[in-house]
Formats: structure tokens, C-alpha cells, sequence
């Protein structure tokens, strides 16, 4: 058990349903700036990482910096093989300058949409605001990637119409909902399934730990162009199709 946290939120939060999510088709998109990791995607069992890290130390001393924090993933429930870094980085590059709905940057949340337009719609309007607090000039930005996995898990479900939990799932303000997801991520919680608030007919999973997502594979590759004011188009660097945003 994690170290509890008090007060009303945590009767609530952990009274939700627990609901199978099953998703084959769940879809996590990245930015693609951010290369595999060599020991995640290691054919070695990670129950051998520690040593492997020890030994590899010794001639490179960046290592960590590409690894991150192995320590904030229970040895139990880390995950190797092809792909792996799609899952395990979440959890191991983690910083209070980069808090989710559901974590305020002490511990790491894969999000992962149910459908492709979900998770576009998310990361476009995450990085929309990214842009307009900086300030930056219109044009396209920033290359991502589409990440298709399968999640299978059971998750405290924050769907239908339970009143409770509104304020979880504000559109603009994350106050809430960190505190919804330090409750459950401290009472052991495997995650949370919830409504996208950017595509209304999808679904969104906020998962505590990485082995509740498998078969990481590479998708397409994005762009994103950014107005001044909002993204309003989005580009399939496969195919080198554009397509408007509806807005």
C-alpha cells in the first residue's frame, strides 16, 4: 500500500466502479523526438536490468539521463521487448514540470485514448496550449507519432453519470482530478478509465503501471500546424495527406 491520502476525495474516488476495459485498438500518440530505449527494448528479462545498468554504468555515465527513474516502476510490473519504451517511459521520466489529469509529476500515468481520433484530439489540444503559452509563431510544429497498443486491465471507472466525480473531469483545471488520481494510485489502483473532454464519443485510460498495456507498435507519423491561435491542421507523414481540425 502506497502512503494514504485523507479526506472525501478518497471515499469517493475509491467507491467507483471497477470496470474490464478491453481496448485491441487503443492508441497513444508521442512526440517522436524521444528515441527507444536500448535496455527496454532488450530481449533481457528486466529482473536483469539492475545488473545490466550496473555494468553498463561503468562506460557510460549518461545512462540514467536516457533510462530515468527505473525505481518508480515496481520490479514486478516492468515490461521489455520491442516497443517497450512506448510503455515504460511514462513511468521512469517523470517531473513535477509536467503533470497529467491525473498525476501531478510524481509518478508517471500512460494516457492512452480508445480510438485514433481520440487521441489526436487530446495531444492536439495539450499541444495547443503548449503554444500559445509560449508564444510561439504559427507554422508546423513539433513531429509526433502514432503508437498503437492493446490495454487490457481493470480500472476504477469514472464514466456515466455519477455526480461525484465531475470536478475529476473538468475540461480546464487538473485540480481535482490529481487529487481523484493520488487516492487511487496510493490505494494501489491500477488506473482510470474516463470520457475524453476532447472527443465526446471516445474514451481515455490513465494507467499506473505499464504492463497493463501491450503490443506497442509504431504508426504513423504526424504533424501538427499550429496558427497563432490553435492547431487547425494535421499532417499523415505517411501518406503526406493534410487534414483541417474541426473546431
Amino acid at each position: 500500500m502506497r502512503s494514504a491520502v485523507t479526506g472525501e476525495w478518497v471515499s469517493n474516488a475509491t467507491s467507483a466502479t471497477v470496470s474490464r476495459v478491453n481496448w485491441p485498438g487503443a492508441v497513444r500518440i508521442v512526440r517522436s523526438l524521444y528515441p527507444p530505449v536500448d535496455l527496454f527494448e532488450d530481449v533481457s528479462e528486466p529482473s536483469d536490468w539492475p545488473l545490466l545498468i550496473s555494468a553498463e554504468q561503468k562506460t557510460n555515465p549518461r545512462l540514467m539521463e536516457t533510462i530515468g527513474n527505473l525505481d518508480l516502476v515496481p520490479a514486478q510490473r516492468r515490461v521489455g521487448g520491442s516497443g517497450a519504451s512506448f510503455l515504460m517511459s511514462p513511468f521512469t521520466h517523470v517531473s513535477p514540470d509536467r503533470p497529467s489529469r491525473f498525476s501531478d509529476g510524481a509518478y508517471g500515468v500512460l494516457h492512452a485514448g480508445s480510438a485514433f481520433d481520440v487521441a489526436l484530439f487530446e495531444t492536439i489540444f495539450h499541444h495547443g496550449r503548449f503554444m500559445s503559452a509560449t508564444h510561439e509563431a504559427p507554422g508546423w510544429t513539433s513531429r509526433f507519432r502514432e503508437i498503437k497498443l492493446r490495454v487490457k486491465a481493470d480500472l476504477h471507472d469514472l464514466r456515466g453519470s455519477d455526480s461525484r466525480f465531475a470536478a475529476a473531469l473538468a475540461p480546464n483545471s487538473y485540480r481535482d482530478s490529481q487529487v481523484v488520481g493520488r487516492t487511487l494510485w496510493s490505494a494501489d489502483s491500477n488506473g482510470i478509465v474516463y470520457p475524453s473532454q476532447r472527443a465526446p464519443e471516445g474514451d481515455c485510460v490513465g494507467l499506473f503501471y505499464p504492463d497493463l498495456a501491450s503490443h506497442p507498435r509504431q504508426g504513423r507519423p504526424l504533424d501538427y500546424h499550429w496558427n497563432g491561435e490553435f492547431v487547425d491542421l494535421y499532417r499523415d507523414g505517411a501518406s503526406g495527406n493534410v487534414y483541417r481540425v474541426a473546431v
